[in-house]
């Protein structure tokens, strides 16, 4: 692959993981809502479907959150990283390959789709964790396989192969499958087991060729001090003021991001748009992924890597204001192709720059552990804050046209409907109070280091 041309094999190896795993992202991720919204309107729940997806997006964050710090410890262990890797891959591809039997059951009748849509939620809160694990030892091993030089190149290139591979091929082939006139239940059916088997198949290169170089011996005690570590790690991150704010903004504006990312379809669902349109569009996001992620890393050898997040956070502030209007299709396009711009970007520059902080790159799982829990928090609170502004402005709007609790569905529905902008639109805050740490307090701490 000439794109690749001046890698070493530990590097491409690594990135190729990116490859691996970015189907789930896209199919898991953004076929799921819609298909759970399916779901959940044979059931009683159905106005609430997208809130219900927020919380439970919001739980599998909080449960990889609060292990990550610990998960992060172990993996700096010698021989640990890659078993810990492997089991979580295992974990999250199993998940996904289960979440292929429900299309195939009948969900048309109030208890089944109870059940049904309640074995949907449990496998994907299971996928996302095993997704959410592996992550945060990919992103440990990166100063394994290059030098710090090389960081935000290496790891612009990673998202760059997932949007132009895992991103891309599996959820064409399910658009296709559509298009020549496959039934709908057999092609997330199909989507759903070949994004399992996409991920484990691809993250063979990562298994064989990338190794931990930096670790800690494993001796007597070693667990013990392990713990007593991490709160040395905790210490030496708050000591460090320019890694501690950058976390601090990092928290905010990776929020959004992840926000984003997991709630589009589901609001898109929710607005009544078309679901094959919404699917096109975010292929366009993946098929732009790759070229908008290489004038990131471009640019950032002109700017620097801080500026060019600082770019991102702004657009997707303005992308936040945007998604309130989102009514047509169109507008939907639109929102994507500014998605494109901006998403490789922001989070392949982000984790080089963090990784360019961390003063111990033996204890780089430590580090990565706690930068995975700032990351993984950030995602409880978007899309809990996405379905608590929504369920209230439904509220308000039912009060105030004195629309009972039990009117019909249809009419629950029209007013989730009109209520769901405004939970878009309180993803801002998390973006300007990212925006404060970000181009205000981290700029200072900054300064003061020069000095």
């Amino acid at each position: 692959m000439g794109l690749l041309s001046g890698y070493t094999k530990e590097e491409k190896s690594w990135m190729m993981y990116d490859w691996a795993n970015s189907a789930h992202s896209v199919v898991v991720v953004t076929i799921l809502p819609v298909f759970y919204n399916s779901v959940a309107s044979f059931t009683s729940d159905a106005a609430k479907s997208m809130g219900t997806w927020g919380y439970c997006t919001s739980l599998a964050m909080l449960v990889i959150a609060l292990l990550a710090p610990v998960l992060g410890a172990f993996g700096d262990f010698q021989g640990w990283r890659k078993r810990l890797f492997t089991a979580f891959v295992a974990v999250g591809a199993s998940a996904c390959a289960l979440l292929a039997i429900p299309p195939l059951l009948g969900f048309t009748q109030p208890e089944a789709a109870e059940k049904i849509g309640l074995a949907v939620l449990i496998l994907y809160v299971v996928s996302q964790i095993g997704f959410s694990g592996a992550s945060l030892y990919y992103d440990s091993f990166l100063p394994d396989v290059t030098t710090e030089d090389r960081m935000d190149q290496v790891s612009t290139m990673g998202y760059g192969l997932g949007y132009i591979g895992g991103s891309t091929i599996p959820l064409l082939l399910f658009l296709v499958l559509n298009m020549v006139g496959v039934d709908m239940i057999y092609c997330l059916s199909f989507a759903f087991g070949f994004t399992a088997l996409w991920w484990v198949v691809f993250s063979v290169p990562m298994l064989k060729n990338v190794h931990q170089k930096s670790y800690i011996p494993r001796h007597r005690g070693a667990v013990a001090e392990t713990f007593s570590g991490l709160k040395k790690t905790a210490v030496d991150i708050f000591r460090h003021k320019e890694m501690f704010y950058f976390l601090i903004a990092y928290f905010f504006y990776i929020d959004g991001v992840n926000t984003i990312i997991h709630m589009s379809t589901s609001y898109g669902d929710t607005l009544g748009l078309d679901t094959v349109q919404m699917m096109l569009a975010l292929l366009l996001v993946q098929l732009l992924g790759l070229p908008f992620a290489l004038i990131y890393t471009s640019l950032s050898k002109k700017f620097g890597a801080h500026a060019m997040v600082g770019v991102g956070i702004l657009i997707y502030m303005f992308i936040s204001v945007f998604g309130f209007f989102v009514r047509e299709v169109w507008h939907f396009w639109v929102l994507a192709v500014l998605v494109a711009t901006s998403q490789g970007g922001i989070q392949a520059l982000s984790r080089s720059i963090f990784s360019k902080m961390i003063p111990d790159k033996a204890r780089s799982g430590e580090f990565f552990g706690f930068y995975d829990i700032f990351g993984r928090f950030s995602a409880i609170m978007g899309p809990s804050i996405v379905a608590i502004t929504s369920g209230w402005a439904a509220s308000i709007l039912q009060k105030s046209r004195n629309i009972p609790a039990n009117a019909p569905q249809e009419v629950l529905i029209e007013i989730s409907r009109e209520a769901a902008p405004w939970g878009v639109l309180s993803i801002l805050i998390i973006f300007l109070i990212g925006a404060f740490f970000y181009f205000v307090m981290l700029p200072k701490q900054q300064s003061n280091k020069t000095q």
